[in-house]
């Protein structure tokens, strides 16, 4: 696949080189820059696209065990908590709640839940682990008291958009499959950032199911992740990336997925939603953070992700500059098949995941990825600072 996309590329750049003058370069740059787009629109995003199902000729409810960790966070855990205790589902299924070194009300909020759920399970921890970073330690203590091999992992800032999620991620296991990835996005509210960082949200998804779909997984969300406990067992846990502030869920992922072992869940009823930063200085803190950990991911994954964000990084600025200096009537075409289709992928899959109120934008959202990226890219150089979340 890397040598294709190269060989593509090439083609379009250097096969006339000689006998083309600079504006003609450009444009033809311009045709390589659009192929390379259309690339990753037509094999990786259009899987979520035009997703189906498998058809199961057997199916089967396994006991699950929902893991939370929390740190202060008595508010969420008051507003969200019940949507994941209220879940229909006729196996059985225990929420395991990992407090973790809270001195907030959390513990008193969880005792009264306790009262009436009884598949609440509590894990208090009063000792901090001075040598893991994040929150891997408490997410290690709650899989290591789950009762049950599938797990189901979200936040406490997280809650199901139906009374169904459980049953429709756990329909993601069959035969060999030991990792399911779900797609964990943002309430829907007024105002521009509120849009900004779903569409960032959802275009992250878009990667990482594709990607999965295609059977390249690199990454999950631990908002909305489901693995067996025996995968975490077999890998030592977070042994490998303990040291790192991070990295639970995307390089935990990253180590341990395979083509064969991992699938996705792509349905409205498998959907959790949390709620998004409402200032621009805290969305970009929690950003910065979590781009901090890619630099640790697996080569081939940094090949395909670099060689697109670069194709986007640049695609605008080329267009523009080609309408300036080429003739526009050869121009247009070029930006408008590249429009036409990811329009129609974009549509789809916006619509699959219930951010259809984001396709109007698209052109704009996509085009602010250009400024996206110059925020963000210094992040995957700088080194991680030590954080819970």
């Amino acid at each position: 696949m890397r040598k294709a996309v190269i060989s593509i590329t090439k083609l379009f750049i250097f096969a006339a080189m000689p006998t083309m003058n600079w504006e003609e370069l450009l444009f033809y740059f311009l045709v390589a820059v659009t192929v390379i787009q259309l690339f990753y629109y037509s094999f990786f995003f259009a899987r979520v696209s035009f997703f189906r199902p498998r058809v199961k000729t057997q199916s089967q409810q396994h006991p699950v065990s929902v893991i939370i960790c929390a740190r202060d966070e008595d508010e969420n855990i008051a507003r969200n908590l019940p949507g994941v205790l209220v879940q229909k589902y006729s196996s059985s299924y225990e929420v395991v709640v990992v407090n973790d070194n809270s001195v907030d009300d959390s513990k008193y909020i969880l005792q009264e839940l306790k009262k009436t759920f009884k598949s609440l399970k509590i894990i208090e921890l009063t000792q901090e682990a001075k040598l893991i970073t994040g929150k891997k330690f408490p997410l290690s203590m709650g899989i290591k008291e789950a009762k049950y091999e599938v797990m189901l992992l979200t936040d406490a800032d997280c809650v199901p958009v139906s009374e169904n999620w459980i049953e429709k991620m756990q329909n993601g296991y069959t035969q060999n499959i030991e990792i399911v990835l779900g797609y964990g996005g943002y309430h829907k509210t007024k105002g521009l950032l509120n849009k900004l960082i779903r569409f960032e949200t959802f275009h992250t998804a878009l990667q990482y199911l594709s990607y999965a779909l295609a059977g390249t997984p690199y990454m999950g969300v631990g908002r909305n992740l489901s693995y067996k406990k025996g995968v975490f067992l077999r890998n030592k846990g977070f042994s490998s990336i303990n040291h790192i502030p991070g990295g639970d869920d995307d390089l935990f992922i990253n180590k341990v997925a395979t083509s064969s072992n991992t699938a996705v869940v792509i349905d409205k009823e498998a959907i959790t939603r949390s709620v998004p930063k409402t200032k621009w200085k805290n969305w970009l803190r929690q950003k910065a953070r979590h781009y901090t950990t890619a630099k640790y991911y697996k080569p081939k994954h940094k090949f395909l992700l670099g060689l697109y964000f670069i194709s986007q990084f640049i695609y605008y600025p080329t267009v523009v500059v080609s309408f300036v200096f080429y003739d526009w009537k050869y121009v247009l075409p070029v930006f408008g098949i590249r429009f036409l289709w990811q329009g129609i992928v974009l549509y789809k899959s916006m619509k699959k995941l219930d951010e259809s109120d984001l396709w109007p934008w698209y052109l704009f959202l996509d085009m602010w990825m250009f400024f996206y990226y110059i925020i963000f890219a210094p992040t995957l150089w700088k080194k991680a600072k030590k954080s819970w979340s």
